[in-house]
């Protein structure tokens, strides 16, 4: 249940519609925009009257939300959600390039990419360093290990971190370490881990899952918006189909779908979704002309010797051109390419 706030409602007045969602035993969101103060009532509604609320002092009107994800639902949050990220913004105009090795392998190799990528035009560094291989026998990351050597990447570059976690046990070490906490396709309904994300402030990159409809995708978010984190990027990575000539099928449908339901960010990974390098530049543009608020791309200095998803992944070069091209669609569509502002110390932004 949505409650409007009317534009001179008084802090008191606001304050008394809360106590009156919490006494029906719902759980409060505000969402304070430029028009309006919006009061999220979350739970079980149906069998409450809007008329309960709409006798209070202050309120314009009561709305039933529809959707089955609340929070994440645009007839919540009308307006994008726009925040930074360590040096830039996403979701507003700005186009976010995230980009690094499927897996950081060594101290030199991760270095090495990150200056790299930086100087193409990348404005984020991924790298995993928790593995999730079908094999149990194949590569499985570095650990902490790899964790150390993706702060010095930050350091020496002042590129943040996105690094997938696979598990609660390993919450707490990851967010010392990275900026945004990546959950990858296999754990998007691992409700446990969402919920234990939820409570944290780090930012999160939520990927769909291999067979994930839309709608699934959005509940998840909604797990983690719900314990009150609510820097939440989605990422389309492809889904699963009959097809067979691509990793996955990458469904561009989604984005403009995703734009039109949600306000959370939406972020595209033309790597994954196409298992290709041949194909990541077509996608990654295709991705920006339909909308998406920036891609997350695998690059490697030496795909042939990758530990993983060699085939995938952009040599530096390759990357550099895909990040003109890019820039260039941005511009055709009124955005522009994020640029990281400041400078990065182990204490923060300068």
């Amino acid at each position: 249940m949505m409650i409007i706030m009317k534009t001179n409602a008084t802090p008191q007045q606001v304050e008394h519609v809360i106590e009156h969602i919490k006494a029906a035993g719902l759980a409060v969101h505000l969402s304070q925009g430029v028009e309006a103060t919006i009061l999220g009532a979350i739970g079980e509604t149906h069998n409450l009257p809007t008329e309960q609320f709409e006798v209070l002092d202050g309120v314009e009107d009561v709305k039933r939300i529809t959707q089955p994800f609340k929070l994440a639902s645009r007839q919540f949050h009308p307006e994008n959600s726009i925040f930074p990220l360590d040096g830039f913004s996403v979701g507003g105009d700005e186009v976010a390039v995230i980009a690094g090795p499927c897996a950081v392998e060594s101290r030199s190799q991760i270095i090495e990419t990150a200056h790299a990528v930086k100087e193409a035009g990348a404005n984020a560094l991924r790298g995993g360093v928790f593995k999730p291989r079908t094999s149990p026998y194949a590569f499985q990351g570095l650990g902490e290990e790899g964790l150390e050597y993706l702060a010095e990447a930050r350091e020496q570059t002042g590129l943040p971190i996105v690094a997938e976690i696979m598990s609660q046990t390993q919450l707490e070490m990851m967010v010392k370490y990275v900026d945004v906490l990546q959950v990858g396709a296999r754990n998007m309904q691992n409700f446990n881990l969402l919920r234990a994300i939820g409570e944290t402030r780090t930012t999160v990159l939520l990927k769909r899952g291999l067979s994930a409809t839309i709608e699934e995708l959005l509940m998840s978010a909604e797990y983690i918006l719900s314990g009150g984190n609510r820097q939440v990027m989605l990422c389309e990575r492809g889904i699963r189909t009959y097809e067979t000539t691509t990793r996955n099928t990458t469904d561009i449908n989604a984005i403009p779908v995703l734009k039109n339901l949600t306000h959370l960010p939406v972020i595209l990974d033309p790597s994954h979704s196409t298992g290709h390098a041949d194909y990541v530049a077509a996608i990654a543009r295709a991705a920006i002309a339909a909308g998406a608020d920036g891609l997350i791309v695998e690059v490697h200095p030496d795909p042939s010797h990758a530990a993983s998803d060699g085939k995938q992944s952009l040599k530096p070069e390759k990357f550099a051109e895909m990040v003109k091209q890019v820039g260039q669609i941005a511009q055709i569509m009124g955005r522009r390419l994020a640029v990281v502002q400041g400078a990065y110390t182990p204490q923060g932004w300068a």
